[in-house]
């Protein structure tokens, strides 16, 4: 039986991410799974309502929650912020009291809760059938603040050093290198508030990357690929930033359309077509 989803864009998917949203969407229906975007769905109040109101920093994801629910699915969320606040719901609802809290401010009783899981997690496991190996390509896998923090939300994950982009790079045929920067903030939202500050980061972990040898970025999270794309802007050495599910559509042999790989500030097509991954 194929495998079935209710699809959380998230706000970041439906305007600036808008590759991340194209290639995710590829890359499951390539693998036989059922993806179908929840009706209506609202923003999950990433990154400012937690700060701002405890209350409804859990009406707002336990909205995405309920709905998959009725749609009797897991979710899947490939945005790390929006993912990181459904996840955090699932934990809060756990709490005695709080699902009758968050369900009366909803205007609708919470049934049984599903599932969330990031692209990573729905294809650690997945058989991918390699059409176009990625050629040896020396990737660094960043996975910010969120894809694996706080602590025990994703199974299966270290803390300090997860794995799980590594080895579904690895099995595509890239070349995944050790580095000490996966977890390193990248200056999250603070663009507009401290520039100065969130280039000063982005451009250290890119720094980092290639030092350790990367020839690309891979990243689960549209405001990392932001602010790490962004921040090269203009930098001698610039070193292109793929998503997860933009890999994986490469591997899986998918068209350009897809993939559009140049929607990005730099542009990794010199680096695939030196490899060999991209026609010349």
């Amino acid at each position: 039986m194929a495998k079935a989803f209710a699809y959380y864009p998230g706000c970041s998917l439906h305007a600036t991410a808008r590759e991340y949203d194209v290639s995710t969407r590829a890359v499951f229906s390539a693998l036989g799974m059922d993806v179908k975007e929840i009706e209506g769905w609202v923003c999950c109040g990433a990154s400012s309502a937690h700060s701002t109101d405890h209350l409804l920093a859990l009406v707002l994801p336990a909205h995405e929650l309920q709905a998959a629910s009725e749609m009797e699915r897991p979710v899947l969320v490939p945005c790390a912020m929006c993912y990181s606040r459904l996840k955090l719901t699932l934990l809060e609802l756990e709490r005695p009291g709080k699902k009758e809290e968050v369900g009366k401010a909803l205007g609708k009783p919470l049934g049984k809760m599903p599932a969330v899981l990031h692209p990573m997690e729905a294809l650690r496991e997945e058989e991918i059938p390699v059409k176009r190996p990625l050629g040896g390509l020396k990737v660094a896998c960043y996975y910010g603040c969120l894809l694996a923090r706080p602590q025990g939300v994703v199974p299966g994950e270290d803390l300090e050093n997860p794995q799980g982009m590594d080895r579904i790079m690895a099995r595509l045929g890239a070349q995944p290198v050790p580095w000490p920067f996966k977890n390193e903030c990248c200056g999250a939202s603070m663009f507009l508030a401290k520039k100065d500050l969130l280039l000063r980061l982005s451009r250290r972990i890119v720094f980092q990357a290639q030092e350790a040898g990367a020839e690309a970025l891979v990243v689960g999270c549209p405001m990392c690929h932001f602010n790490l794309d962004l921040a090269q802007r203009g930098t001698e050495h610039p070193l292109p930033v793929l998503y997860l599910t933009q890999a994986v559509g490469l591997a899986l042999g998918l068209p350009p359309s897809d993939l559009m790989l140049k929607r990005h500030f730099i542009s990794p097509l010199p680096v695939l077509k030196g490899k060999g991954i991209w026609p010349g």
